[in-house]
């Protein structure tokens, strides 16, 4: 452990000569010629005290460039969209008639005669307020980015941390000093932002001589002030007492971060319920919007007067009917989108499509990006048809959709079935291997004993693989044994493996008691497969909710296109044209469609919003394209396409 205490005379100025070794390296050899201009341009702006808070921001935001870079990309952006945002709005207002009247009075009691004042002063005052608000706004979304990065990366390091503190602990009863275990865990993906912002601790004390000052360093900037810097200033501490001291250390830190990883999942759980009655609601007002203006047409013809737009003349109850549509897709994007953030990182699936083209399309029945990729000439392929046939095109959109979603989503969810299955077993793998490792059993023998032994289901041939590799190995026993598990991981392929075996191979290669090591992963996997059931039955509820939403605003559809629009047709037409009644006011065709975009739109997020539920990624795919498929099919079947 002297790496704690080394390097005192680099750390004292380590914190300056980093700095202005990272403005050089990325002012003289990374930097584009544009980025050299920029930076030559408006870097003076990242010393304002404007952009104090935003430094500040930076540090824990992980950008891969520096500040100074970064504040000199944003004014030059600036000036695009000022230039591109004036240009816009003085062709549009030239051209379009001036809405004051015609003359304005002055502060002065006078008159001022407008039409006097040439318009394209007019067109040049209003593009030159628009321009500087768009210059302002882009800096302003610069800022605000940097502090939804920050706000992100917190999340992810406090979600990340618990089990990086859990591998911590099964690395300490081995014979790496705190500079190794710090770096097993920056080199595993599985944890996530813990393990970037560890990477980084560690290029400092590279570039210091000093692990104590890139610890201290990575303490100060990240944006976990409540959870990894206390971690990591307290890692630092027992690190120097001993190796006692840190393994006390970290088995109590690990059951405490545990406890409070328990109670940010329950505080996600209260904000599900939250996010689900305002989904609800905000999905069934459309619907209920559109039939109130179909009444209110009737009685308002106002509402039915036209407007010139950029793609034509358009009613006011027509674009009232399609930005309600519109409006339900963003809500449910944005919907699906925090929902999928409030699913722990630990418990979402990635897939990678393979490289080869022979290898994607055969591995297309069992991997969802293949899948994705492979398929996206079938939908293409779809929508021209239909298209050819004479559908409209919106429902030719929406079926072509629905080729290429619900494909998708079914390997999606052969696969999610086949990966539960594989999680089921791997719990009583473990216990199998740990039962013979605590007797004193070799690894590769307590493999073997599982693997021709134990009914292990979907994970037999993946055990038994490990078990040749275990075998066969040739070399130290530990990289023999590191290889095979890392190969055993990539072959399973769930979350649940990477978190669990990812774990075995890094303690033992790390040289840790293999007795511990299992007995440490027997509770880890429990845990871990018991959050993952647990978290699957809540969230089975919200998909009921998506569901139950779409259909129930479908069946209100139905039902007023049925029974509604017809009597409003004939309450109308009883007015001659001098009346209170717009006898134009109601045409069942027109409304039927404007009723039927709307349900689609809902079924669509909705759809959305259940996927994201479920299982979240390419599951949102067969939700949507199955509602897609289902209102089709109701209002193809009550006659009212």
């Amino acid at each position: 452990m002297s790496d704690l205490a080394s390097g005192g005379g680099a750390a004292a100025n380590g914190s300056e000569s980093s700095s202005r070794m990272q403005v050089g390296v990325a002012g003289d050899a990374d930097l584009s010629v544009l980025d050299r201009a920029l930076y030559t341009l408006f870097s003076r702006h990242a010393d304002t005290r404007r952009h104090a808070a935003d430094r500040k921001r930076h540090r824990g935001a992980a950008m891969s460039t520096s500040f100074d870079v970064y504040v000199a990309r944003a004014y030059g952006l600036s000036w695009i969209a000022c230039g591109l945002v004036a240009a816009w709005t003085f062709a549009v207002v030239s051209a379009v008639p001036s809405p004051f009247a015609a003359v304005v009075t002055t502060g002065g009691g006078g008159y001022v005669d407008v039409g006097s004042i040439p318009p394209l002063y007019v067109a040049a005052a209003v593009a030159g307020i628009a321009g500087t608000a768009a210059k302002y706004a882009t800096v302003r979304l610069a800022g605000v980015r940097l502090r939804w990065r920050t706000r992100a990366r917190r999340t992810g390091i406090e979600r990340t941390l618990p089990g990086a503190a859990r591998f911590l602990t099964a690395l300490s009863s081995g014979s790496d000093g705190p500079r190794a275990m710090l770096r097993r865990v920056a080199d595993n993906d599985a944890y996530g932002e813990t393990a970037v912002s560890i990477r980084a601790a560690l290029t400092t004390a590279s570039l210091t001589g000093s692990l104590n000052e890139g610890i201290g360093r990575v303490a100060r900037d990240t944006p976990s002030r409540d959870a990894l810097a206390p971690f990591l200033l307290k890692f630092r501490e027992h690190a120097a007492q001993g190796d006692d001291a840190l393994t006390g250390y970290l088995t109590l830190e690990s059951r405490m971060l545990g406890h409070r990883s328990e109670q940010t999942r329950e505080r996600n759980a209260d904000m599900m319920e939250l996010v689900a009655e305002l989904f609800v609601v905000l999905l069934v007002l459309p619907a209920l919007l559109v039939l109130v203006l179909t009444v209110m047409s009737v009685l308002t013809p106002g509402l039915s007067a036209e407007i010139a737009t950029p793609f034509g003349t358009v009613s006011r109850r027509a674009i009232a009917v399609y930005g309600a549509a519109g409006a339900v897709l963003v809500f449910g994007v944005a919907a699906a989108a925090f929902v999928s953030d409030l699913r722990p990182t630990d418990q979402r699936a990635h897939y990678a499509p393979p490289r080869d083209p022979s290898s994607l399309l055969r591995s297309v029945p069992r991997n969802p990006a293949s899948a994705a990729v492979a398929l996206v000439p079938v939908g293409g392929v779809a929508l021209g048809g239909l298209l050819a046939g004479g559908v409209d095109p919106v429902n030719a959109a929406l079926l072509g959709y629905a080729a290429y979603a619900v494909p998708v989503g079914g390997v999606a969810l052969r696969r999610g079935r086949v990966d539960d299955a594989k999680d089921r077993e791997i719990s009583d793998f473990v216990h199998a291997v740990a039962g013979r490792v605590a007797l004193g059993e070799p690894l590769a023998a307590a493999v073997e004993h599982a693997a021709r032994n134990v009914d292990l289901g979907r994970l037999n041939p993946d055990v038994a693989d490990l078990a040749f590799a275990l075998g066969i190995g040739s070399g130290r026993e530990e990289d023999v044994q590191t290889g095979a598990l890392r190969r055993f991981t990539e072959r399973v392929g769930t979350p649940l493996a990477a978190q669990t075996i990812g774990l075995v191979s890094g303690a033992l290669d790390a040289g840790s008691d293999a007795d511990a090591v299992f007995e440490t992963l027997q509770a880890e996997v429990g845990r871990l497969y018991h959050e993952k059931r647990a978290l699957r039955a809540n969230m089975f509820v919200y998909v009921a909710v998506g569901w139950t939403t779409a259909l129930l605003v479908v069946g209100i559809v139905v039902a007023v296109n049925l029974t509604v629009l017809d009597g409003f047709s004939d309450l109308a037409s009883l007015s001659t044209g001098g009346g209170a009644l717009d006898p134009t006011a109601v045409d069942p065709e027109r409304d039927r469609r404007r009723f039927y975009v709307v349900a689609q739109a809902t079924v669509l997020s909705s759809g959305l919003f259940a996927g994201a539920a479920g299982r979240g990624g390419y599951a949102m795919l067969l939700h949507s394209g199955a509602l897609v498929v289902v209102c089709y099919a109701v209002f193809a079947v009550a006659g009212l396409l």
